[in-house]
């Protein structure tokens, strides 16, 4: 363990408890982000999985922001010094429906807190895990896995290709990237990183060649491929992000169904390379 690490690892076992109504108007926001002009959402329906994102949402005030559009760190987050931030992944159980209409509980506890250094530079790991409680039952288990990094070399925008066949029986979906979806995204998720939405500061201070499309958008979009074509509900999903998707071209969606009620599923950029796995696990 590092000395930054160590001094890090104060905050492993750092709790906050978050309560919030889940209430109609933001599922009815996401559905029309998402394009699901289908379902019907009342009070009473069950929320989709993963739309548990859009509650519970930090709201830093304005003055208390950094520059990269997130919170400052050092309150229930660690304050850790890198200052490139990213949701690399999560592994979720879905145990009971939360339900529209009804309040309920967050519990967030710090889990580990580590650093590597490597080929791209020093990169830490905070993992976090989330509970999630409504009528006083657990219905959601949720680890994050978030990655604070230091600035590296731009990182050029993928190449246009031929994407590979799809394998026989797979779902798929194109997804358009525009800006529209991404401001959209975050608006619904609170989220101020400027990397979704400000190009000049995601150019000159992050060094990519376009707007960055969320992590947790493309897994919603993945959970949403699920949803919308399998005939039993997801009970369990883990998502690693590979590289980043931009706004600058589509990017393709894939769902392979296994003999085991498990999803194969991925996110293909426009060069045909991986940019997100994940499984899904019906029940």
């Amino acid at each position: 363990m590092s000395e930054q690490t160590g001094r890090y690892a104060e905050w492993i076992g750092n709790t906050e408890s978050t309560d919030d109504d889940i209430t109609l108007a933001p599922v009815l926001a996401a559905a029309a982000t998402l394009d699901d002009t289908e379902s019907a959402f009342v009070a009473g329906t069950v929320l989709p999985p993963l739309w548990h994102w859009f509650y519970f949402l930090p709201k830093a005030p304005q003055s208390k922001l950094g520059p990269d559009g997130h919170p400052e760190r050092g309150a229930f987050m660690p304050p850790i010094e890198l200052p490139h931030r990213m949701f690399a992944g999560a592994r979720l159980r879905f145990l009971k429906p939360l339900v529209i209409g009804k309040p309920a509980r967050r519990d967030a506890t710090i889990l580990d807190v580590s650093e590597k250094s490597g080929a791209s530079g020093t990169l830490a790991f905070v993992t976090v895990g989330y509970r999630f409680l409504q009528d006083g039952e657990e219905c959601i288990v949720e680890e994050q896995d978030i990655v604070y990094r230091e600035p590296g070399a731009p990182v050029p925008a993928p190449e246009q290709a031929d994407l590979p066949p799809l394998p026989a029986g797979a779902w798929s979906r194109t997804i358009v990237p525009d800006p529209r979806l991404l401001f959209r995204f975050s608006a619904l998720t609170f989220n101020g990183h400027r990397i979704h939405y400000d190009r000049d500061y995601t150019m000159n201070e992050e060094g990519y060649l376009g707007l960055v499309v969320h992590g947790p958008l493309t897994a919603v979009l993945l959970m949403e491929l699920v949803r919308r074509n399998a005939d039993r509900p997801a009970a369990g999903f883990a998502f690693r992000g590979r590289a980043p998707l931009f706004d600058l071209a589509p990017f393709r969606l894939v769902g392979v169904p296994g003999d085991d009620g498990t999803i194969g599923l991925e996110a293909q950029g426009p060069d045909g390379k991986t940019a997100m796995t994940a499984t899904a696990e019906l029940a």
